[in-house]
């Protein structure tokens, strides 16, 4: 099988307004954003949308088309780890970026999946059928009042696990924010807090204290991913493990930094970045040395269905990361990620990414086809 074509089909849609106002912009009003279609000379293709819905995806789209096609045409699909290998030239000397490669490698795995009539996750080698998510909001709230609202909401929706993003609240308001959350779900459902690398050494250490005190699960990105020794200094002072990091570009070197130094226990990866090939090497660098790899987010919902089929070939991977507002960020399936009557997402069945594209709504958005 050789790959014969790449395009883009440039869609245009609209976010409904939201109404969260925070500190990481407010969602809603037109994004422009791509589904990749890549072809082949036994008629099988593959896709993955592109662009996230905050940034939308037309930075990306010339890359992929300039570079990563040149490189591509005439190949053999089951070449990701040689395209893998040659990032590292790309990046440095065609002005590539890990953005732009990842919703390639994941087409690449939609169409080995179609040819060999298996979903993914098999291919990868399967290690379960469901897995859990956890529920999260972007920053929108400046009081504790808000995120105790947020709480029973999502507890009552049947999740088990929440994660706060607190935003630039003061020191003090996060940690009452942070008891009265605890005080609210009780003991039963894990928590974590994520401020985005937004804190000093000095607040995220005092946070950190009190998420201790509270017997947080994780604490995400207290402070730049880059500052090793403030990492290391916060790991070893406190008890609740630190999550790093899915803001460094290459996740997975990334990683192998926090390894080499061992500056915190967990690390974090994304599909959106690492695509499927990157990201199964990140959850495996991670099990050599007993960690687990936390998977984020990866912001369109096939990226995101990338991220489950790593997570259902994995044992290092306890969560699903489940953004809300879900409308912002899903788009064009006929059916998306659901959960069942457990709260659990169960592994697809069908080949490739294994779920349905709306062509029908995909054709209604399309503004522009890309060659």
């Amino acid at each position: 099988m050789r790959i014969t074509d790449i395009k883009i089909d440039v869609v245009k849609r609209e976010l409904p307004d939201t109404g969260l106002n925070s500190d990481m912009g407010r969602f809603f009003g037109e994004v422009e954003q791509g589904v990749l279609r890549i072809f082949t000379d036994e008629g099988i293709e593959g896709n993955c949308f592109i662009g996230e819905f905050r940034n939308g995806g037309k930075s990306l789209f010339q890359p992929i088309l300039k570079v990563l096609k040149t490189e591509l045409i005439g190949a053999d699909p089951c070449e990701r780890e040689l395209l893998w290998n040659r990032l590292r030239l790309l990046i440095s000397r065609r002005g590539m970026n890990m953005s732009a490669w990842a919703p390639v490698d994941v087409a690449l795995w939609d169409i080995q999946g179609k040819a060999a009539k298996m979903p993914v996750f098999k291919l990868l080698g399967t290690q379960r059928y469901e897995i859990e998510p956890y529920a999260t909001y972007p920053p929108r709230h400046t009081s504790y009042g808000g995120y105790v609202e947020e709480a029973k909401e999502i507890v009552g929706d049947g999740f088990k696990a929440y994660k706060i993003h607190p935003g630039t609240m003061s020191t003090v308001d996060t940690i009452q924010m942070v008891n009265k959350v605890r005080e609210e779900v009780g003991d039963e459902v894990e928590l974590m807090l994520d401020p985005n690398c937004g804190y000093d050494f000095r607040k995220a250490f005092d946070v950190g204290k009190e998420l201790d005190a509270n017997r947080f699960y994780w604490y995400e990105d207290p402070v730049p991913f880059y500052d090793l020794d403030a990492i290391t200094e916060l790991s070893s002072r406190l008890d609740v493990p630190l999550c790093m990091s899915d803001q460094a570009d290459n996740q997975f070197f990334n990683g192998a930094t926090i390894l080499r130094h061992q500056s915190n226990r967990l690390l974090r990866g994304t599909a959106a970045k690492l695509g499927i090939t990157g990201l199964k090497k990140l959850c495996s660098m991670a099990e050599g040395f007993g960690y687990n790899c936390e998977i984020g987010t990866a912001g369109n919902s096939l990226l995101n269905i990338a991220n489950l089929h790593v997570i259902f070939s994995v044992t290092n991977c306890a969560y699903f990361e489940w953004w809300q507002p879900t409308e912002a960020h899903r788009f064009g399936l006929v059916e998306d990620i659901s959960r069942n009557e457990k709260g659990m997402i169960e592994a697809p069945n069908k080949p490739g990414l294994g779920y349905e594209l709306d062509w029908d709504f995909l054709n209604s958005c399309r503004v522009d086809t890309l060659e």
